[in-house]
């Protein structure tokens, strides 16, 4: 499996030429996501909208974060300058739980090197990198061709039938159904196992170490990994963390926002996976 994550230091010592560096910070109730880039961003990096690029418009029947048309995808890839054979590094200021939403993106449509900057912003200013401000002068468009589903995704209908092992990456207490602000039922997916993503993290908002992540995760032996969160969005650094120790995992897009939307299918609550 192709690397994941890329550290500062080595990010700072980079020398390829055609590297492209794409800022994806976004979070739930902050919408200064541009704001943020233009106040202090990694020299070259170009602004990436999750909800506008990353995503399709949201719907109750597809969730907050539905996976974006492939060609429109395609089209945004250019604009932020992508060619073929590009290598792409994308980083946030959250420890990559946004920004692991274009790196799956960006493999599923077939881009083979695509890394999270391990521990983003906050890492590369730890590191001693210098920050540019102000918006970068629009890219040379790119030439990129995508070849969409080059990483398993499930439905709703599949995921219902699921016979593996299934993740849920949202916070604890919205899986046991104590808090749920954002969708119509609290609680979780019948079957489900808790993995919050918070917890793939260490307190500087790097990724664990693959030893401790191996251990977090378990051994699931030969069974298949399906991963899901509230919007499809931090079951992707879910999957990231999962791949560092070699392991793949399908993402169910729609997650917990298409499912708690639709009364036919089915909630549990409580700290076990029943």
């Amino acid at each position: 499996m192709n690397a994941v994550l890329i550290s500062a230091e080595d990010l700072r010592e980079s020398t390829v030429k055609n590297l492209r560096l794409l800022d994806v910070r976004w979070q739930l109730g902050d919408p200064e996501g541009p704001q943020h880039y233009q106040n202090g961003h990694i020299p070259g990096a170009v602004f990436v909208d999750l909800d506008t690029e990353l995503a399709a418009l949201p719907s109750p029947s597809r969730g907050r974060h539905p996976l974006p048309n492939p060609a429109r995808l395609q089209a945004c890839a250019r604009s932020w300058g992508l060619c073929t054979g590009d290598p792409v590094v994308v980083y946030d200021a959250i420890g990559g739980m946004s920004a692991a939403r274009a790196w799956w993106l960006l493999r599923w449509a077939g881009i083979a090197d695509v890394r999270i900057l391990d521990g983003g912003l906050p890492a590369w200013i730890r590191a001693g990198g210098e920050l540019a401000t102000g918006v970068e002068s629009d890219p040379v468009p790119g030439d990129i061709e995508f070849e969409p589903g080059r990483l398993p995704v499930i439905d709703a209908d599949a995921v219902a039938r699921w016979e593996g092992v299934l993740l849920d990456a949202r916070a604890a207490e919205r899986y046991r159904g104590e808090q749920e602000s954002l969708d119509p039922r609290a609680g979780h997916i019948p079957g489900a196992i808790s993995v919050p993503t918070s917890d793939n993290l260490d307190q500087d908002g790097c990724f664990l170490p693959a030893e401790l992540l191996r251990e977090r995760f378990g051994d699931f032996g030969e069974a298949p990994v399906a991963v899901y969160c509230g919007s499809g969005v931090t079951a992707a650094h879910a999957i990231a963390a999962l791949a560092v120790v070699g392991v793949q995992a399908a993402l169910y897009p729609g997650s917990w926002s298409q499912w708690a939307h639709d009364p036919k299918r089915p909630v549990a609550t409580g700290a076990h996976a029943e």
